[in-house]
């Protein structure tokens, strides 16, 4: 899920340069959707799965439109503020998102085929239907293996995005915005692209967390779950694909290894970002463009 939530950050910091610091707001946007489907429309996981996508792109669009127009600090701030509205609004909206209690996920299914050991209305199991041993852990071998598949599908995007016109506009906008806006570039649209891309895959990432849990409650969707996936993006190297894999992998592990320092996580946490900006200032893994030689010219 973190790799998933690293890929779009990294869209939105490392390929175009704009500093997110609201980013769980998306997060929390994907969450809360299979929830609230659910529960008030009875829309199940692989309904909310795309609409879930949609609806946090439309919700980047419309924070996007009129904040982009500002730069670094600023824009920092109006998106911190962005993601803690989000958060205190399914905090305090207790008739409809349940406030601090959270609301219940329902389990993905496949084919219409449930995973619990006895199927809802007198349907037929999973492991009823293909005849095996029932086992509580097939449901989350199923969300790894579609996670599994999506983000392949999200790093095959991004591949081609970066190679395409709007990807190279990406760049260039972190690099040097004012040349590129006096080359014609319009500056708000390839920022709201930008911002729109990754904001859906952080609902991507949402859906998938709510399935996994069970259950969404707004504790979730804190400050510092977009401080760590800000730091996977940092730390694997700004705009690097594989090098937010490996940080969101060195990020989330790492916490489970040092269990026993829980109440020391947040100082391990900011030490190790230290030694990280002092030995390897870009990332884990630095980007290289390959460089095109010019031929000489022959002479008449």
């Amino acid at each position: 899920i973190y790799v998933l939530l690293g890929l779009g950050l990294n869209i939105v910091v490392g390929l175009a340069g704009l500093l997110d610091l609201g980013y769980v707001a998306f997060y929390a946007i994907g969450a809360y959707g299979l929830a609230l489907g659910y529960q008030y429309l009875g829309l199940g996981f692989w309904t909310v799965l795309p609409l879930a996508a949609i609806c946090a792109a439309l919700a980047g669009c419309i924070l996007g439109f009129p904040v982009l127009r500002m730069h670094g600090d600023y824009l920092a701030i109006v998106t911190l503020g962005f993601g803690e509205i989000i958060r205190l609004v399914l905090n305090n909206w207790l008739s409809f998102t349940g406030g601090p209690n959270g609301m219940p996920v329902p389990s993905p299914t496949f084919l219409g085929l449930e995973f619990g050991r006895k199927a809802k209305d007198g349907g037929i199991p999973f492991h009823e239907f293909f005849g095996i041993d029932y086992n509580p852990n097939i449901k989350f071998m199923f969300i790894y293996i579609v996670l599994f598949l999506v983000v392949l599908a999200v790093l095959y995007i991004k591949h081609r995005l970066t190679r395409m016109p709007v990807g190279r506009a990406w760049e260039a906008l972190r690099e040097d915005e004012i040349a590129c806006r006096s080359m014609g570039l319009n500056h708000v649209l390839v920022k709201l692209s930008a911002f729109t891309i990754g904001a859906s895959t952080a609902g991507l990432a949402g859906v998938f967390f709510a399935s996994y849990q069970g259950f969404v409650n707004p504790s979730s969707f804190t400050f510092f779950e977009s401080a760590l996936i800000l730091a996977i993006v940092v730390l694997g190297g700004m705009g690097s694909t594989v090098g937010v894999v490996i940080a969101a992998f060195v990020l989330t592990v790492a916490p489970e290894l040092l269990r026993s320092f829980s109440e020391y996580r947040v100082l391990l946490f900011g030490v190790l970002m230290v030694v990280m900006m002092i030995w390897r200032p870009r990332g884990l893994i630095r980007i290289s463009r390959t460089g095109v030689t010019p031929r000489k010219g022959v002479a008449p």
